[in-house]
């Protein structure tokens, strides 16, 4: 977190227990003012209840929630400054795209006019003054999360909950609108909060990362350092694809003590007997086109290495015996998994 920001979300020792199913385990976490934040993490990793419990729609079990400093884990989610957009949606069916718009501010007791000219101007932000009388049926899937973005942001709420809001929208338009929300945070200078099981997406869009597993964050850091730099071997194997080595294997093969992780990217390959130098030797298994680049699987020893090579690059046999190399900057040492003190509930 940058020195210079302010804190919006603070949460200590926070857990939420369902009987004996931990779903948040011991969470402690700090969110800048003006940052926008993911949690990444698997289905059940405890994401989603974290961002329930910082909107008041459930309580936790023990911990504190502060917002902007002020506590807030036992008030309930109207008293609290933040606004959520859901993947669903949740647009109201029976009231046109201004009208929902302005529900929130209806809620508020905001004069007709006023709620009137606030809708309209998060409409234009969303490019999409030209829909206000529309029905929710009549858009596409697309243009109902712009309005559910602008239903949101039009109630100038301090923090704005995203909980996977691109899931429902196809390759393309995700693509589209993760531009377009990069944007969006960028313009409005408020803190995002972004919930996501998709790596790429979180790495594209995120100030910071908090990577979630069985109920607790197992890194907070950069999408560069968390990609180039995991903590833990469930991140290495979460964020990206990488080649692990157990500690039996990096001592035989890598010559070093600890478990070590090294990216498809960062290992060159050679020939044996052709001037190469090579640290690795193994076979060709198997070889995938995968646009701008070929996987090369190979066999060294009893492990598969993923090899990340340019499309130009030779083509190679199965079977065929080859060599790698690489680094000592890009091998990464990382802590081995602990274990769970209970399985995390389903999200």
């Amino acid at each position: 977190m940058t020195a210079t920001r302010a804190t919006a979300i603070s949460l200590r020792g926070v857990e939420r227990r369902f009987g004996d199913v931990i779903a948040v385990d011991g969470v402690d976490l700090d969110i800048a003012e003006g940052e926008f934040f993911s949690m990444l993490g698997p289905s059940g990793s405890g994401k989603t209840t974290v961002l329930r419990l910082i909107a008041g729609f459930d309580e936790p079990t023990a911990g504190s929630i502060e917002l902007s400093s002020r506590p807030v884990h036992q008030l309930a989610s109207y008293d609290r400054d933040v606004n959520t957009v859901f993947q669903d949606y949740a647009l109201f069916p029976h009231l046109n795209v201004i009208e929902n718009v302005e529900f929130g501010l209806r809620v508020r007791k905001v004069a007709k006019s006023r709620r009137r000219q606030l809708a309209r101007e998060a409409l234009e932000r969303m490019q999409l003054g030209a829909f206000e009388r529309r029905m929710p049926g009549e858009l596409s899937g697309g243009q109902r999360q712009r309005i559910a973005l602008a239903r949101a942001i039009v109630v100038d709420p301090k923090v704005l909950l995203l909980d996977e809001p691109l899931g429902a929208l196809d390759k393309k338009l995700r693509e589209q609108m993760q531009v377009e929300l990069k944007d969006l945070q960028r313009n409005l200078g408020i803190t995002f909060v972004f919930v996501t099981h998709d790596q790429e997406e979180a790495l594209t869009l995120s100030d910071r990362i908090a990577v979630f597993c069985d109920g607790r964050i197992q890194q907070v850091d950069t999408p560069e350092n968390l990609y180039r730099a995991p903590a833990t071997e469930f991140v290495a194997s979460f964020v990206g694809t990488s080649n692990l080595f157990d500690a039996d294997h990096s001592r035989r093969l890598l010559g070093m003590d600890g478990t070590f992780t090294i990216r498809p990217e960062n290992l060159r390959v050679g020939s044996p007997g052709s001037g190469s130098d090579g640290r690795l030797s193994g076979t060709v298994r198997n070889r995938m086109f995968v646009g701008a680049n070929h996987r090369t699987i190979v066999g060294v020893d009893d492990l598969e290495v993923s090899v990340l090579e340019p499309a130009d690059s030779p083509s190679r046999r199965l079977g065929e015996q080859i060599v790698l190399d690489f680094n000592d900057s890009d091998v990464r040492k990382i802590r081995t998994a602990e274990k769970a003190a209970a399985p995390a509930a389903q999200e």
